[in-house]
């Protein structure tokens, strides 16, 4: 299997560091790499209240479609209000994890509402901090079109519970040697200089094995193998044990 990497970029919002991510996309553009961009559609979390209210934002998210960025709903308010981590625990706190299906479905319901009013339809999830569960799936399916996670740990896409999953592994950039679909998770509003320094570095030297998400091969595809699945427990067990 070939190696591709892959970048998402995570808590996009009116109230996002703009400087950061005008820099990132200058950055981006420059290599011609199209990334995930997750729009978190009503911001209530005080940490991503970087900058003023941007009122030209939704022509921002705009102009990142028309560049054949992919689209994607992260959430709904980035607000935490569960401990639970559900099917994915790389956190003990969630949006969505243990929280009922009657709530998630409404927050599900009113960002597609938000962002289609928009004129923007994702076809992408991902959950703050990861973290989701079955019923989140279930609120998908009911309030959406989406059907498509970029979470979980494997090497390679794959089906599962009526959905397919990118898998999303790194929180920072580094060389992979392995075969696979290697997806760098970016948070731009936090980012200091020497790690935009280190991501000019990387990709300067690895631009041609970066593809968007919409080159990503889905059809026909099936749950992970015994061995991805062994690697997901081992680890989340060592996860466990460091915590």
């Amino acid at each position: 299997m070939k190696r591709f990497y892959l970048i998402r970029l995570d808590d996009a919002c009116p109230t996002m560091d703009v400087v950061k991510w005008d820099k990132i996309e200058k950055m981006l553009d420059k290599y011609h790499i199209k990334p995930m961009v997750g729009i978190v559609p009503a911001n209530n979390d005080y940490a991503l209240k970087i900058d003023k209210y941007d009122d030209n934002f939704w022509e921002k998210v705009k102009s990142w479609e028309d560049k054949n960025w992919t689209i994607a709903l992260h959430g709904f308010d980035h607000s935490y209000i569960s401990k639970d981590g559900g099917i994915n625990p790389l956190w003990e706190r969630s949006e969505f994890a243990g929280v009922s299906i009657e709530k998630q479905k409404d927050k599900i319901k009113k960002g597609i509402r938000i962002l289609t009013d928009k004129n923007i339809v994702p076809k992408y999830f991902f959950a703050p901090s990861h973290t989701f569960d079955l019923n989140t799936l279930e609120a998908l399916e009911s309030e959406s079109m989406i059907r498509i996670i970029s979470d979980t740990i494997a090497f390679k896409p794959y089906s599962k519970y009526g959905f397919i999953f990118i898998p999303q592994q790194f929180g920072s950039l580094r060389d992979v040697k392995l075969g696979g679909y290697w997806t760098y998770c970016l948070h731009p509003n936090t980012m200091f200089e020497n790690e935009f320094l280190q991501l000019e570095h990387f990709l300067s030297k690895n631009y041609a094995s970066f593809i968007s998400f919409e080159e990503v091969p889905i059809d026909g595809l099936k749950d992970r193998d015994l061995f991805e699945k062994m690697l997901n427990y081992i680890y989340f067990f060592l996860r466990k044990i460091r915590k």
